[in-house]
C-alpha cells in the first residue's frame, strides 16, 4: 500500500524545492551575467578598434595594452587571449537578444571557435535541445559528431532535424558510423572480450546513450531470447522515442561477418513479431564492431534494408589527420580553374 504523504512532509518538500530552484536560477543568472560582460567587452573593443582601422597593428596593440592593465588587477579572465575571444564573440553574435540564456561562457567559448556557421548552428541547437553542459558539448565537438552524421546524411537533413523542422525517420539520421567510445577508458592497443566492452558501456551508460544519439533510453542488458530449446542473448536493448522503436545492440570485438548480420536479423525479426506493439515502428539492429567490410554488409542485407546497421567503434577520439581524411570524403576540394 502506497504511503500517504503528510501535509508537514509536503510543506517541507515545497520549501526545499523553492530553495533549490532559487539557487539554480542564481547560478544561471551569474553565468549569463559573465556572458553579457564578455559580449559588452567585445562590443567596446571593436568600436575602439574601428576608430584606428587605418593602422594595421592597432587591434593587436590595443588588446595587448588592455590585457597588461586588466590582468594584474582582475586575473586571467582578462588576458590577451580572453579579450580576443570577447571580440570574436561579439563579431559572431552582434545582437545581444540572440544570446542563449541557458549557455555559460565555457559553452560560448567552444562555439565561437567553430568557423563554419552551419556547423556552429548545429552544435548550438543540439546543446540547447539536449541540455548539454560544457563538458558534453566539448566531447561532441571533439568527437566530430557533425562530420560523422554528414558521412551518411546530407547537410540539409542534419540541420533540419537539429532545428526541429522535421522528425528523424531514418536511423542513419541519429546513429553515427563510426561510433567514438573513448569515454570507456580502454586502450586501443589492447584486445578485449565482448563482455569487457559491454561492462564498460554499462559503467558509462550516460555517455554511451549520448554517443548513440538523440532520444535513446536503456531497456535491458543480456536480454534472453528463447526459441524452442535454443537460448540467445542480445547484448544491449535500447528504445528510441524519436524513431519510436526498439534498438538491439550486439558488440563484436573482431571483424564483422555475414553470420553476425544473420543473427542480428533473427533478433530483429523476433522483436518485430513478438515484442513490439502494433503502433511502434520496425525494430533496428545495430552491430558495434571493431572492424567491418562495407561490401560484406551491403551484400549480406536486402537492397531496401533500413533496419540493420553496422557501426565501427573507436576507443579513442580521432586524430587531426584522421579527421581531415574523413572531411575530404564528405567535402572534396574544389577544382582549380585554369
Amino acid at each position: 500500500m502506497k504511503k500517504k504523504i503528510s501535509a508537514k512532509d509536503k510543506f517541507l518538500a515545497d520549501i526545499i524545492g523553492i530553495i533549490s530552484q532559487s539557487k539554480e536560477s542564481a547560478i544561471r543568472s551569474v553565468d549569463f551575467e559573465r556572458v553579457l560582460m564578455y559580449w559588452k567587452l567585445g562590443e567596446r573593443i571593436l568600436v575602439e578598434e574601428q576608430q584606428g582601422k587605418k593602422r594595421a597593428e592597432y587591434g593587436t596593440y590595443l588588446l595587448k595594452n588592455l590585457a597588461d592593465k586588466l590582468e594584474p588587477q582582475f586575473g586571467s579572465g582578462f588576458s590577451y587571449r580572453q579579450l580576443a575571444r570577447a571580440r570574436q564573440f561579439y563579431k559572431i553574435y552582434p545582437i545581444v537578444s540572440a544570446l542563449r540564456t541557458q549557455f555559460n561562457w565555457m559553452q560560448y567559448k567552444l562555439l565561437i571557435h567553430i568557423n563554419d556557421s552551419d556547423k556552429r548552428d548545429y552544435y548550438e541547437l543540439e546543446a540547447l535541445h539536449n541540455a548539454w553542459n560544457g563538458r558534453e558539448l566539448e566531447r561532441q565537438i571533439n568527437s566530430s559528431l557533425y562530420e560523422r552524421l554528414l558521412l551518411s546524411n546530407d547537410k540539409k537533413s542534419v540541420l533540419a532535424v537539429a532545428r526541429k523542422e522535421r522528425m528523424p525517420v531514418d536511423p542513419n539520421e541519429i546513429i553515427k558510423d563510426p561510433s567514438t567510445l573513448e569515454f570507456l577508458g580502454l586502450k586501443k592497443e589492447s584486445s578485449y572480450y565482448e563482455k569487457d566492452i559491454e561492462t564498460a558501456i554499462i559503467d558509462n551508460l550516460q555517455f554511451f546513450l549520448l554517443e548513440l544519439g538523440n532520444g535513446f533510453s536503456f531497456v535491458a542488458r543480456q536480454k534472453r531470447i528463447l526459441l524452442e530449446d535454443d537460448e540467445f542473448f542480445v547484448d544491449l536493448v535500447c528504445y528510441n522515442r524519436l524513431l519510436r522503436c526498439f534498438v538491439l545492440i550486439d558488440i563484436k570485438t573482431g571483424k564483422l561477418t555475414h553470420k553476425d548480420l544473420g543473427q542480428m536479423q533473427m533478433y530483429v525479426n523476433y522483436y518485430d513479431r513478438d515484442i513490439k506493439l502494433p503502433e511502434e515502428n520496425l525494430t533496428i539492429g545495430l552491430l558495434l564492431c571493431a572492424d567491418k567490410n562495407d561490401a560484406v554488409v551491403k551484400y549480406s542485407l536486402p537492397k531496401d534494408n533500413k533496419t540493420i546497421m553496422a557501426s565501427q567503434y573507436k576507443l579513442y577520439l580521432p586524430s587531426e589527420k584522421e579527421l581531415l581524411k574523413e572531411l575530404k570524403k564528405i567535402a572534396p576540394p574544389p577544382c582549380l580553374s585554369s
